[in-house]
């Protein structure tokens, strides 16, 4: 997804906290805190994973976590709110990494921080069964013990359910993979009204029965095991619908449940007692209360948490260390215990719009062009993040270094000049007003090679929605994906399938439109899951060679700090933020 997911980060660019994205493995044995507190980041790590096919996997409990205890009171200092608590509307970071405390979904990922995950039913017995081996049919059996937190069992229904509602048009901002594809058109909420039939399903999904859900699909969607994992296949028993106003008090199905919500300011989440760790593989519930705290900005933040006193003993510090406070952390050996760092397979390229650049040789001489080094410096180092040049991050499975136009870390200025045959081309830049940094580095980059940039800023918060419209007036601009799950398939197709662009709202940005690269999408994603990562990587060679839609600049590096007292902390190998299935307070 587009930098949106990021947005409830607290803004475009997140200072050195981390990105978000997915990843995967095979199966995990117990958890351990990330490896990354005690060193620098592993630059080269390629993540890698696979689907849990014993059933046993996504059986509880949980390994323990060593050293873990249960009690105590875990904090969250975080500046702004949560923008949506509804499990069907939950897509931020942020909101991705709280949902699983306090629903469940129909998969999940096991995961312990270091790149290697393995899907697993959550809800399901297993990460679904593909009836017909052909991605168009599946089935997922329902869990026996899996309850509500009012003690009702969850049943095939109430999940079928909380999929429904999410063709709903007022619950807006949550993921739309299912509806699309039970719809088989962007178009879903036009193919089923959910107000006018809240007693029957979409088409596509029924229940045969209390433990059995059915997805059939006009098209094959072999990654129905991923997306399945996002929240909003929650279930919500019909009765506690209460519409818009699911985002102030969810229905908990998972291992904690909402005790008290005053927006903006405090969320406070306790134990649902009718959570059983026996069906669940993946989460613990340590603490007695989890405590979210808004308000305090990054820098403030941090420094209670480096301060270490009272009740921030037992917090950590959501928005990241700040760039102004990485030498003194980084300078501090005291801190490292309570550090977490670790790569993220959030991307960031530099766009370029076909449909204004036409002219192939002038989009690889940008690519050679352009200081990678340089534009980190501008971003905030090292710490904050590595160059890539590549489409595809390193999370993403099946994943193949390559480096199509080697310009190496500064750029190849004169093999832009010559791709530009004595050419100036004139381009204009689109930049996020508070990027102005980010601007005058790229600036200054491209026209040693020949280019004549203007520079228009655009305002943050309408950044995505405008460079989204098709005939948008700038040539080039900076954009960030995280894939939903670890795969090409949320990467590739979404950002460069031609077909798929319309007036606004659009993720191919680049405005590139190939017949045979689209022929090439269909391909892949027609092929089982485990067949598909190989060539995901040749496709996104071929694209970079053919097409040269943008430049890949860099992956972000995920950097918090936490309290003396807080354990269990790492960073999610799946969205690239603070994991809380092992949190614990030391007792």
């Amino acid at each position: 997804m587009r930098l949106k997911k990021t947005a409830d980060a607290g803004g475009a660019r997140r200072a050195v906290a981390a990105g978000g994205a997915l990843a995967l493995l095979a199966a995990l044995g117990a958890c351990s805190e990330n490896k990354g507190t005690e060193g620098a980041v592993d630059s080269d790590r390629v993540q890698s994973g696979s689907i849990a096919t014993d059933p046993k996997e996504s059986m509880g409990p949980a390994p323990e976590v060593p050293g873990a205890a249960k009690g105590g009171t875990f904090r969250v200092l975080r500046e702004t709110k949560i923008s949506h608590l509804d499990p069907q509307r939950v897509y931020s970071f942020v909101g991705l990494m709280a949902a699983p405390l306090y629903s469940r979904a129909l998969t999940t990922f096991k995961d312990d921080g270091s790149g290697a995950v393995t899907l697993v039913g959550d809800l399901a017995e297993n990460p679904g069964k593909d009836v017909n081996s052909d991605c168009r049919v599946w089935e997922f059996t329902v869990k026996d013990g899996v309850k509500f937190e009012d003690g009702s069992p969850i049943t095939a229904r109430e999940i079928a359910y909380g999929i429904a509602r999410s063709f709903d048009p007022d619950l807006t901002g949550g993921p739309t993979y299912l509806q699309e594809w039970l719809a088989d058109s962007p178009q879903y909420d036009t193919k089923w009204d959910f107000k006018a039939n809240k007693t029957s399903l979409p088409p596509g999904l029924t229940t045969p029965d209390d433990k059995t859900l059915r997805f059939e699909f006009a098209k094959p969607h072999c990654d129905l095991p991923f997306a399945a994992s996002l929240p909003y296949t929650a279930p919500l028993k019909p009765e506690k619908d209460t519409g818009v106003n699911l985002d102030n008090q969810p229905f908990s199905s998972g291992p904690y449940k909402i005790t008290r919500n005053n927006a903006g300011v405090e969320l406070v989440l306790e134990r649902n007692e009718h959570w059983d760790p026996n069906t669940d593989p993946v989460r613990h519930a340590y603490p007695d209360r989890i405590v979210w705290n808004f308000g305090p900005d990054p820098e403030a933040g941090a420094n209670r948490v480096i301060a270490d006193n009272g009740d921030d003993q037992t917090a950590l510090a959501w928005n990241g260390v700040p760039s102004a406070l990485v030498a003194r952390v980084t300078g501090d050996a005291a801190l490292k215990p309570r550090s977490v760092q670790g790569p993220t397979p959030s991307l960031w390229r530099l766009s370029i719009n076909t449909s204004r650049v036409t002219d192939l040789a002038v989009r690889q001489a940008l690519h050679y062009a352009i200081d990678r080094d340089g534009f980190i410096k501008a971003y905030g180092g090292e710490a904050s993040a590595r160059a890539v040049t590549s489409l595809l991050p390193p999370s993403t499975i099946g994943f193949q270094k390559h480096d199509v136009y080697p310009a190496g870390p500064n750029g190849n200025i004169e093999k832009a000049k010559e791709l530009l045959a004595g050419r100036t081309p004139e381009l204009v830049l689109g930049i996020s007003d508070d990027s102005t940094e980010l601007a005058t580095q790229l600036k200054g980059n491209l026209e040693k090679a020949g280019f004549k940039i203007t520079v228009k800023t655009i305002p943050t918060d309408a950044k995505l929605d405008e460079v989204g419209k098709k005939d948008n007036p700038w040539d080039l601009y900076t954009d960030q994906w995280a894939a939903d799950w670890p795969s090409g398939a949320a990467i590739l197709p979404v950002l460069f399938d031609g077909r798929a662009i319309k007036a606004e709202n659009n993720s191919n940005t680049s405005y590139v439109n190939s017949d045979a690269i689209n022929a090439e999408f269909d391909r892949v994603l027609a092929l089982p899951v485990a067949e598909q990562g190989a060539e995901w990587a040749k496709l996104d060679e071929r694209i970079m060679k053919e097409l040269a839609p943008a430049v890949p600049l860099f992956v972000e590096n995920g950097y918090y700090l936490h309290g003396s007292k807080v354990g269990g902390i790492f960073i999610s190998s799946i969205f690239g933020y603070p994991s809380f299935v092992n949190v614990h307070v030391k007792q």
